[in-house]
């Protein structure tokens, strides 16, 4: 319990946003904006490394592949570490590794070695991206909770976008193993994390540590009042209260399968698999599938880098619509407009590859894609108790991997026998099934507190 009997929940939900939430916010984007550029630059740099290896597209596959399969241990480990020793080591720690494995990449001189070291690459990414999500999601107040998660999924596609324009003006001076050491460098942001994110309070209390959550809790306090012109701060109000009971290691996976909590496990899974599944068996090839269809290297990654700006409002839109409309429907909506978009982007492909109409449709499918992930990201940790937030959001994540991993290995084998329409076609079957499962099983979390969703 915190300060005056108040529990680090209720003197978080009545802080106003100021902008310490913003550069904690920045922060923790920025972090995500840096994972994003290394794990896309895989789709601009595959054609090359493909060249040089001479990979056929079940090899190309494999390659593209072995990021996702290092991804699901590294967020499957993360969640379990982070419910158990804290949100911000294991943040800090998955940012070195990334950073680390980015630099191997470099130096690879056979595909086997690239190949374990986008596994470890894989890995420090897979760590990062659910803490993100908890961390976020446990120091934002409810009232703005889903719209800065989404915004902060939003860095996916900019990191898309910056991956791409990196790679049309490196690649052809430096080469594709440059462009991995040049990437190596962001991995120095780790030590802005160590100085200015905070351990979560919500984390400390439900561990047992009350007085590091209360000291935690008074700079954080102290920091908005600061950004806010040193006035006083609202009184806090009472909120539902979650017993404390000290977890072993599996225990926070063990309350996933609890009476209370497994439906919504069991469909989240099932939208993380099939959406990711969907989204990487697409969008890891949309470069290397426009070169096998007769554009030039450059032409390609041209192309794909102006069909990812679609991202950008698409997210945009999906931070906003997730506070107006709520998660389910915005979910449900971006996975059927993602569907039908990839549809009628593999139908442009398969007839005549009219450049107009392709940037056209891949613009749209980007649209709905990327505001599916910023929904993805919001939802997924306001399911779980703060127990179990990280290892809920870590296992929902590698589930999503797995899909992740079997995506780029699938269009490597079925491109050749259904040609481009037969793979989009695919695409657009995953995500159609991902939004039944939520109009059936999903929950509407929009405006509740961490805590009161726990309740329910």
């Amino acid at each position: 319990m915190g300060i005056q009997g108040y529990s680090a929940a209720e003197r978080l939900e009545r802080l106003p946003i100021s902008g310490y939430h913003r550069l904690i916010f920045i922060i923790i984007a920025l972090a995500f904006f840096f994972d994003s550029m290394d794990l896309a630059m895989m789709t601009f740099l595959l054609g090359s490394i493909k060249a040089e290896f001479g990979l056929s597209t079940a090899q190309a596959g494999l390659l593209v592949s072995s990021s996702f399969f290092g991804m699901v241990v590294g967020a499957s480990l993360s969640g379990m570490l982070a419910d158990r020793f804290g949100r911000k080591p294991v943040f800090q720690w998955s940012i070195v590794l990334w950073g680390i494995a980015s630099y191997l990449c470099s130096t690879a001189q056979t595909v086997e070695m690239l190949t374990l070291f986008r596994i470890l690459l894989g890995i420090g990414m897979g760590m990062e991206f659910p803490i993100a999500q908890s961390m976020l999601s446990e120091l934002i107040p409810a009232k703005r909770r889903g719209r800065y998660i989404a915004l902060m999924d939003g860095f996916w596609p900019l990191g898309f976008v910056a991956a791409g324009v990196l790679s049309y003006f490196l690649l052809p001076v430096i080469g594709w193993r440059d462009i991995f050491l040049v990437l190596a460098v962001p991995a120095v942001f780790v030590l802005a994390i160590r100085f200015f994110i905070p351990e979560s309070p919500r984390w400390l209390e439900q561990a047992g540590h009350a007085d590091a959550a209360d000291k935690v809790l008074l700079g954080i306090e102290q920091r908005v009042r600061d950004s806010l012109g040193g006035g006083p701060l609202p009184e806090p109000l009472r909120l539902p209260r979650l017993e404390i009971v000290p977890g072993t290691f599996f225990s926070a996976f063990q309350q996933l399968w609890s009476t209370q909590y497994r439906q919504r496990t069991m469909m989240i899974w099932s939208v993380w698999f099939f959406a990711l599944l969907g989204f990487y068996g697409l969008t890891s090839w949309l470069s290397a599938l426009l070169q096998q269809s007769g554009f030039a290297v450059t032409q390609s990654v041209y192309y794909t880098v102006i069909i990812s700006l679609g991202g950008i409002p698409g997210f945009l839109m999906a931070a906003w619509l997730v506070e107006r409309w709520g998660r389910k429907p915005v979910c449900i909506v971006t996975l059927l407009g993602g569907g039908v978009m990839a549809f009628l982007y593999g139908q442009s492909a398969v007839f005549g590859g009219n450049v107009g109409l392709l940037i056209g449709t891949g613009l749209l499918m980007q649209f709905f894609l990327f505001g599916m992930w910023a929904v993805l990201y919001t939802y997924t940790p306001e399911l779980y108790p703060t127990s179990a937030r990280a290892t809920g959001s870590g296992f929902a994540s590698a589930v999503g991997r797995v899909g992740s991993l079997f995506g780029p290995l699938v269009t490597g084998l079925i491109f050749p026998i259904t040609g481009q329409g037969g793979v989009f076609a695919l695409g657009a079957l995953c995500f159609a099934v991902a939004a039944v499962v939520v109009w059936l099983f999903g929950m509407e979390t929009k405006g509740k507190t961490l805590e009161e969703l726990s309740e329910v």
